[in-house]
């Protein structure tokens, strides 16, 4: 990873909460990040950690839209992910829903906020709700934080690209 792009993601858990809050800044414009959100060509390219492949079944990111993919890891075995854009406001705001195919009946709410801090920077603040702590936990525990992790640092990487 390029270091002069090695912004560090903070996950935090609230205690007795079932939520799941996080912030990310990029070196990058805002309408970079939200775009590298949007569309899924792009974002076959970044989301999700590394040595794992995506493959989109639909993506459609905006208000109303909906989305499946998979992520299939290195030993062969595929994830799936579904849900539902509740409201996508460009360069600003969107609220999803997440299913992971693993554990069916068990969907959060997300919460995404884009930030501008001028200067060609941004952050991303997330908020994601739980049904249960259990729920949360699972989740917590899954791997999520590096996978997140290893996702960003590979969308800095994907939008560095864009500057050479």
């Amino acid at each position: 990873m390029n270091k002069a792009l090695g912004n560090a993601l903070h996950l935090t858990l609230p205690e007795g909460l079932p939520f799941i809050d996080y912030e990310r800044e990029f070196d990058f414009p805002v309408a970079e990040v939200f775009r590298a959100h949007a569309e899924p060509d792009l974002i076959v390219r970044w989301l999700g950690p590394r040595g794992y492949t995506m493959e989109v079944e639909h993506y459609d990111f905006r208000s109303g839209g909906t989305y499946r993919y998979l992520h299939t890891g290195p030993e062969g075995v595929p994830y799936s992910f579904s849900g539902v854009f509740h409201t996508v406001r460009e360069n600003e705001f969107a609220i999803q829903t997440f299913e992971f195919g693993g554990y069916p009946d068990v969907v959060s709410i997300e919460f995404m906020t884009f930030t501008d801090l001028g200067g060609g920077r941004c952050k991303i603040s997330g908020h994601s709700v739980y049904p249960s702590m259990e729920a949360r936990d699972g989740m917590a525990s899954s791997g999520m934080e590096q996978g997140m992790s290893e996702g960003y640092e590979r969308l800095d990487e994907l939008l560095a690209e864009g500057r050479s």
